[in-house]
């Protein structure tokens, strides 16, 4: 592993621990020299992870649509910056860059990335590890709800052991370090007429 991508919010939110989330993790990925690939703003989380990673002697690989390096206001500091014409091309390039996936605290376009992504190695087009970096308890309810997804039958034990979960970095790091993904491929069960 050599490179993990880093979703996360454009906005800082509202709980201290969100950022303190956001610069241990750029910390932790800085002291093991993995490179941080993220969406290339400076604001926000995305912002704090980016800055703590640099300030700590790591690469910051930063990739963001045209349209956004002035609304997010794209980071002029990072290692390597990445100006894209669409989030199509954006999240393309994050997948083929990146050797793991983690969400921290953000918004909808936070769970979009996550979902797609996890979504990606579940059809088997990725055998990358992905995980939730559950700062402050933030993702206790959409773990809950993903375990209620398995429950019933809508997500499959192998897709939902995919998704690993951890209160820091470390622990994330280090349970991406031994992943062995599990067999893949859609399985759909036809009802018999």
């Amino acid at each position: 592993m050599k490179s993990v991508c880093i979703y996360c919010g454009s906005s800082p939110g509202n709980h201290a621990d969100f950022a303190r989330a956001a610069k241990a993790m750029g910390l932790a990925l800085a002291e093991r020299e993995l490179t941080l690939v993220y969406g290339g703003g400076a604001v926000g989380l995305m912002g704090l992870v980016a800055d703590a990673c640099l300030e700590a002697g790591g690469r910051v690989t930063g990739i963001i649509p045209e349209f956004l390096a002035i609304k997010e206001v794209a980071h002029s500091g990072v290692t390597d910056m990445r100006i894209v014409s669409s989030m199509h091309e954006r999240k393309a390039m994050m997948e083929q860059l990146s050797d793991a996936f983690i969400a921290l605290p953000g918004g909808i376009g936070t769970m979009e990335e996550l979902f797609e992504i996890w979504t990606w190695a579940q059809l088997g087009q990725h055998r990358k590890p992905v995980g939730l970096m559950n700062a402050a308890g933030y993702f206790d309810g959409l773990i809950e709800f993903l375990d209620r997804m398995t429950d019933t039958g809508f997500v499959g034990q192998g897709t939902r052991s995919m998704l690993h979960v951890g209160d820091t970095p470390e622990a994330l790091l280090d349970a991406f370090a031994g992943y062995e993904p599990p067999a893949t491929g859609v399985h759909i069960k036809l009802r018999q007429t």
